[in-house]
């Protein structure tokens, strides 16, 4: 069977993607990937990419090992460990070409907003990753969280909002299958690291 899951053995070196992959395809994040839903369709429906997909629960872990070795996937990889400090302190710098992060914990009362993932300090570390160019893409079913989102991102001040475009090309998560039959509304916003610095 194919490895699919990332062990760390070091948690204080980098990443080298071409000894974790075997090739210089780009690479893209899923980070808070649940039950791997997003990340088996679009690693299938993206051979191309490489796609490293972040969850802390083992048991969503082991999901997504079984489902991507049923499925043969030679480009998927599934770490289990806490988002923040794989993307601060793993991530090569300007190695990224997309990371997604969709539907993470919305944190809904008032007092706990400062738990929310989505935070000025979690950007900048999201945008050294990003190479120039790349993209951070952000899903939510929750306004609220939206809003303080896209507030961050603008506080963070490096990221630059992307056009509008079509998302219906990409495969849904579980979450969002689940939110959609129940007629309740995604929110979907995306910046780019600009190619040039200031």
């Amino acid at each position: 069977m194919f490895a699919h899951r990332l062990l760390v053995t070091d948690i204080c070196r980098r990443f080298v993607w071409q000894e974790i992959f075997g090739n210089d395809h780009p690479v893209e994040l899923d980070l808070g990937a649940g039950d791997g839903g997003f990340a088996i369709a679009y690693a299938q429906q993206h051979p191309e990419i490489n796609l490293l997909a972040v969850e802390r629960l083992l048991g969503r872990v082991r999901k997504i090992e079984k489902r991507a070795a049923r499925a043969g996937l030679v480009n998927l990889r599934v770490l289990r460990l806490e988002f923040g400090y794989t993307v601060r302190h793993l991530l090569p710098s300007s190695s990224v070409s997309v990371a997604h992060v969709m539907f993470p914990d919305q944190w809904p009362k008032r007092r706990h907003w400062d738990r929310r993932l989505v935070q000025p300090a979690f950007v900048r570390d999201v945008a050294a990753a990003l190479w120039p160019g790349g993209e951070f893409r952000f899903t939510t079913d929750h306004a609220d969280y939206f809003e303080t989102a896209q507030a961050a991102v603008a506080e963070a001040a490096v990221l630059e909002r992307a056009p509008e475009w079509d998302w219906a090309h990409d495969p849904k998560t579980d979450f969002q299958q689940g939110f959609e039959a129940e007629g309740r509304t995604t929110f979907q916003a995306r910046w780019v690291k600009a190619t040039e610095t200031r």
